[in-house]
């Protein structure tokens, strides 16, 4: 449906189309961007199959290549700006949703509470449950709108990729588990007007009571921090390629950059769930100290995020070039490489993980000496058949000189690959 419009409707996006960003406008940010990205695969595909070229530049297939590389960068562009102004407005909404997913918690344990108050009766625990949950339903609200441009209640899990955070999201998770259950605590001291009953609340925040708790809150803690940094530097150093997304996605908890499932994430994820809710029924069994995590779940918890965090350590790699080798189509002669042919480069991590999209395709530059020579893109039905991960294709400019010349490919996210020398003759 969407192509459709594209082919029928294309000339009436106006100046709404994308750049709009009221609720109530049929050409907002959403719509913008759907349409600009059914323009695109219309022009993709249709130049895969040969059409729309100009007859002026038909004739030559390296100027036909050029031309389509050309219209689908311009049109990429468009997309990729489209996309950023959808992913800010998504943002800018986002803050709702969480405050009443926030709610939405509060209520759902009010009624447990009622529910399983039928025939048990009201307790004081439970009264400390509920008004330790609207602390932190408050606290939650109030987070979310001072940040309500950046996600609202989202926002400290949102890593520097615009990306949801699989390690700030465990260790955020257990903060508020572990201040929900000192509130508890605390609201039942206040309640309690027996010596023998205060001293035992107080002395149900001992250490050896909660140690297995405190120690998978102090390990996940320094997880998050830890993982930053490892990051960062990897960065910094080219060791690691990043690629900004457009938007956070709760899919990005359990995939790596490129939306491929990871197991170190999802092992994490899975671990850390399960022990949060064996400790919030510890909690709920006694209500009177901090849930006693068994060494054995602690344990486990501590394995699966040393296994996340050596992964990554794993994760990524900096580009290589192999080879690079003149182009032969069929019947062509053998021959060097000289000014005007089309060559090969042969490698691995020439596309970073979440640099699949045409826009991000188009920034990848081959330095041949010291001419700069932008990769075009090749269109095929469904896809790009150049650039590719291991596989290069481009023109060797005239402003090359002959001789020894040493080839590099700087990627997507900035990253230069080792230098290849080739012979370039007249």
């Amino acid at each position: 449906m969407a192509v459709q419009e594209a082919r029928q409707g294309g000339e009436h996006i106006g100046a709404h189309g994308g750049g709009c960003t009221c609720g109530d406008c049929p050409h907002g940010a959403r719509e913008g961007h759907r349409r600009a990205v059914a323009a695109f695969l219309v022009k993709r595909d249709g130049f895969a199959a040969g059409e729309g070229l100009p007859a002026a530049v038909a004739h030559s297939a390296s100027a036909s290549r050029q031309w389509v590389s050309d219209e689908l960068t311009q049109s990429a562009d468009t997309v990729a700006e489209r996309g950023r102004a959808e992913g800010g407005a998504w943002l800018a909404r986002l803050w709702h949703r969480t405050a009443f997913a926030v709610w939405g918690g509060f209520v759902v344990l009010l009624l447990v509470q009622a529910l399983t108050a039928v025939g048990a009766g009201w307790t004081a625990a439970r009264t400390a449950g509920l008004l330790a949950a609207l602390v932190v339903a408050g606290t939650l609200s109030a987070a979310s709108w001072f940040h309500r441009a950046r996600g609202g209640a989202l926002a400290p899990v949102i890593g520097e990729d615009n990306r949801l955070s699989t390690s700030r999201a465990v260790a955020v998770s257990w903060v508020l588990f572990v201040a929900y259950a000192v509130l508890v605590l605390a609201g039942r001291l206040a309640a309690a007007s027996d010596h023998a009953e205060r001293d035992a609340l107080i002395s149900g925040l001992e250490l050896a009571r909660g140690a297995g708790v405190v120690t998978v809150l102090a390990v996940v803690c320094a997880i998050a921090v830890l993982v930053r940094r490892v990051v960062g530097l990897r960065v910094l150093g080219q060791r690691l390629q990043k690629i900004p997304a457009d938007r956070p996605r709760a899919a990005d908890l359990l995939t790596d950059d490129a939306g491929r499932g990871t197991f170190a994430d999802i092992q994490y994820v899975a671990i850390s769930a399960v022990a949060l809710v064996f400790a919030a029924v510890r909690l709920a069994r006694r209500p009177d100290q901090l849930p006693d995590l068994p060494w054995g779940l602690a344990v486990v918890v501590l394995i699966s995020a040393a296994t996340y965090l050596a992964g990554k350590y794993a994760e990524g790699g900096r580009p290589v070039i192999l080879s690079v080798v003149r182009s032969r189509e069929a019947g062509d002669l053998d021959a060097p490489i000289r000014t005007g042919d089309d060559i090969e480069i042969r490698g691995a991590g020439f596309v970073p993980p979440g640099a699949q999209t045409a826009d991000r395709l188009s920034r990848m530059v081959v330095r041949i000496g010291p001419v700069n020579v932008h990769v075009p893109l090749v269109p095929v039905t469904g896809g790009f058949s150049n650039p590719t991960d291991t596989l290069l294709t481009v023109p060797v400019p005239v402003d090359v000189e002959p001789g020894r010349v040493e080839v590099q490919v700087v990627t997507a996210a900035g990253v230069e690959t080792n230098a290849c020398v080739v012979d370039v003759t007249d």
